[in-house]
C-alpha cells in the first residue's frame, strides 16, 4: 500500500518532471516531505522569481516546468510571471498547497477559497482534485494539457492532508497508467489546402514572409529557412519577438516589424501577399491607427493556435502543425535556381562613447564580441532591443529568450532557469537596470546553486522604454520614470554574486569573455550606458 505522495512522485518521474522550482510554505511541506534523492529542488526567494526560473528552464530544456507555490498568497505573488509564461507558450505545471479539507468550509487561515479562479485567465486549466485519490491522475492530466499546442501553464490546488492518504492498489495503478499515456500532436493540413496556398505563393507578384516565435518552438526552423530560400521571399520577424524564428545573418532577413498598425503596414508596402508563420496577426502596441495591410495585399497565417487564428483582424488562416505544413508546402513548390544561402551580413563595429559612457550599440557590440559562439541569450532590456539584435545577429534556433508578454521580471529568473535547463551552453543575460529589480532575488538562487550565468546590466538610471512610450502617447511629464541611486554591483555582491563595473568597450568584452567561460558560479557586470529611445 502506497501513499498519494509516492504515487505523485512516480507520476512526475514518468513525465520527466523531476526538477521542482519552489518557495515553500506550511501548506506545501507535506508534498515535499521525504523528498526523493533523484529529484532536484530549486529554491527561489519570491514566487514570481520561481515561476520565471521554471519558464526559462522549460524553454531551454524543451521539457515541462514544474512549480510549487504557497497557497493563495504565493499564487498571487506569481501571477505576473504566470502571465508571461502564458504569452511565451511555456509548458508548465503550477501547483499550490491548500488548507486541509476539514477546514476548507470554515476558510481557516491559508485557505484559498477560490483556488481555481485565482490564476485565471493566465492558465489553460485550473483544478482542485475532489479526492485525495485524484491528485496523481490530475497531475498527469495537467502535464498533458500544458504540453498540448498552444502550450502554456496550468494550475493545480492540492490540499495538504491528501499526501499521506494511503491508496489502494487499483487507485495507484490507475494514476501510473494515466501518467504513462502518450499524446502526439501532429495535425497535418489537407493536401488541397496546401496546393491552394502553393498556387497563391506562385501567383503572387511580390510575396513576403513573416516568421514568429512558434517557428522555433514547433521545430519548424529548418523548414521555414528552406521555404524562404526556395521562394526567394524577403523575411521579417513578427513584432514582440520572444524567440528567434529566422537567422538574423541571412541575406533575405529584413529585420523586426514594428509593433504598431500603421508603421507595420508601411514596412509591408509593395507586397501583395503576406505569409505569416508561427505568429499572431499581429501583436500591436502602442496604438497607431491605420490600415492592417497595404492596399491590394492579402494575408495567410499558419498557426497551431485556433484562438490566435480566430482573433486575427485580417487575412485567412490555416491551423495545423507548422513543420508538417511548411514541409508539405515545399513539396508543392518547384526548386528555385540560384537561391541565396545563409551568410552573415557584415556590419560596422561601434566603439562610440558619449562623455566617456558607452552607447547601447557599443555596449551590445562589446558583449557580442566577448560571448562564445554557442551562447544562449536572454534579454530584458526592451529600450535597447534593436541594438541588441544588430550586434548579436543570432542565427541558430533555441538561442534567444525574451518575454512575449510585455511584463518585466522575466530576464534574471529565466536566465537562471535556462542555464539549469541547458547546462552545456553558456547563458548571457542582457538586462536593464530597471528590469533587474523586478526579479532581483534570482541572483541569490544563482549564487546558492552556483549557476554560471553572465548577467550584463545596462544602467541608464531610468525606465527608458517608458520614456519612449511617454513620447508616443504624448504623456510627457509623467512621474516615476527615473530611478537614480541604484548600486547594482553592491546589490549583487550582497546576494553572493561576483560583480564588476565596466566602463570601456575592451574592458566589457574581456569581462564577458572571461565570465562566460568559467563554471564556478554567476558573474554580474554593471555597464553605464547612454539613453537612446527606439523609433517606430
Amino acid at each position: 500500500m502506497r501513499t498519494v505522495r509516492e504515487s505523485v512522485m512516480d507520476v512526475l518521474r514518468a513525465r520527466g518532471m523531476t526538477t521542482v522550482f519552489g518557495n515553500p510554505g506550511s501548506t506545501e511541506l507535506p508534498m515535499l516531505k521525504q523528498f526523493p534523492e533523484d529529484f532536484r529542488y530549486v529554491l527561489g526567494l519570491q514566487e514570481a522569481v520561481v515561476v520565471g526560473m521554471a519558464d526559462g528552464y522549460a524553454l531551454a530544456s524543451g521539457t515541462t516546468g514544474l512549480v510549487n507555490l504557497h497557497t493563495g498568497p504565493g499564487t498571487g505573488n506569481a501571477m505576473g510571471a504566470i502571465l508571461n509564461a502564458r504569452a511565451n507558450r511555456t509548458p508548465m505545471v503550477v501547483t499550490a498547497g491548500q488548507q486541509v479539507r476539514a477546514m476548507l468550509t470554515m476558510e481557516a487561515l491559508l485557505t484559498n477559497p477560490q483556488s481555481t479562479l485565482l490564476p485565471q485567465p493566465a492558465v489553460k486549466w485550473a483544478y482542485e482534485p475532489p479526492r485525495a485519490a485524484d491528485v496523481a491522475p490530475a497531475l498527469a492530466r495537467a502535464a498533458q494539457i500544458a504540453e498540448t499546442p498552444p502550450q502554456g501553464p496550468v494550475f493545480l490546488s492540492l490540499p495538504m492532508d491528501d499526501f499521506d492518504v494511503v491508496l489502494d492498489e487499483t487507485e495507484d495503478r490507475a494514476a501510473q497508467r494515466t501518467a504513462a499515456r502518450t499524446v502526439t500532436h501532429a495535425a497535418a493540413p489537407s493536401a488541397e489546402v496546401v496546393r491552394q496556398l502553393a498556387a497563391r505563393l506562385a501567383g503572387a507578384r511580390s510575396a513576403v514572409l513573416v516568421a514568429g516565435n512558434d517557428v522555433d518552438a514547433a521545430g519548424a526552423w529548418d523548414a521555414v529557412v528552406e521555404l524562404a530560400e526556395r521562394t526567394g521571399l524577403p523575411v521579417w520577424s513578427a513584432p514582440t519577438e520572444g524567440r528567434i524564428a529566422f537567422p538574423k545573418s541571412h541575406p533575405q532577413y529584413r529585420g523586426m516589424l514594428p509593433p504598431a498598425i500603421a508603421p507595420l503596414t508601411r514596412c509591408l508596402e509593395g507586397h501583395d501577399l503576406v505569409l505569416v508563420i508561427g505568429a499572431p496577426v499581429f501583436c500591436y502596441y502602442p496604438y497607431v491607427p491605420g490600415a492592417y495591410l497595404p492596399e491590394g495585399a492579402e494575408l495567410v497565417q499558419l498557426t497551431r493556435d485556433a484562438e490566435e487564428a480566430a482573433r486575427a483582424p485580417v487575412g485567412d488562416a490555416l491551423v495545423a502543425d507548422l513543420a508538417l505544413t511548411v514541409r508539405a508546402l515545399l513539396a508543392e513548390l518547384p526548386p528555385r535556381e540560384g537561391s541565396p544561402r545563409a551568410g552573415r551580413i557584415e556590419r560596422a563595429e561601434s566603439f562610440e562613447e558619449v562623455d566617456g559612457v558607452l552607447t547601447p550599440l557599443a555596449a551590445m557590440t562589446a558583449i557580442a564580441q566577448g560571448a562564445p559562439a554557442n551562447t544562449l541569450w536572454v534579454n530584458e532590456s526592451p529600450s535597447n532591443l534593436g541594438q541588441f539584435h544588430d550586434a548579436t545577429r543570432i542565427s541558430t534556433p533555441g538561442s534567444f529568450l525574451f518575454t512575449a508578454g510585455g511584463g518585466l521580471g522575466f530576464g534574471l529568473a529565466a536566465a537562471v532557469g535556462a542555464q539549469l535547463g541547458a547546462p552545456d551552453r553558456p547563458v548571457v543575460c542582457v538586462i536593464g537596470d530597471g528590469s533587474t529589480h523586478y526579479a532581483v532575488q534570482a541572483l541569490w538562487t544563482a549564487a546558492a546553486y552556483k549557476v554560471p550565468v553572465t548577467f550584463v546590466v545596462l544602467s541608464n538610471q531610468r525606465y527608458a522604454i517608458l520614456q519612449w512610450f511617454a513620447q508616443v502617447e504624448q504623456a510627457q511629464g509623467a512621474p516615476g520614470l527615473d530611478i537614480p541611486g541604484l548600486d547594482i554591483a553592491a546589490i549583487a555582491t550582497g546576494y553572493g554574486v561576483r560583480a564588476h563595473l565596466a566602463t570601456g568597450f575592451g574592458e566589457l568584452a574581456k569581462l564577458v569573455r572571461e565570465s562566460a567561460l568559467q563554471q564556478d558560479g554567476p558573474v554580474l557586470i554593471d555597464v553605464p550606458v547612454t539613453t537612446e529611445l527606439p523609433t517606430l
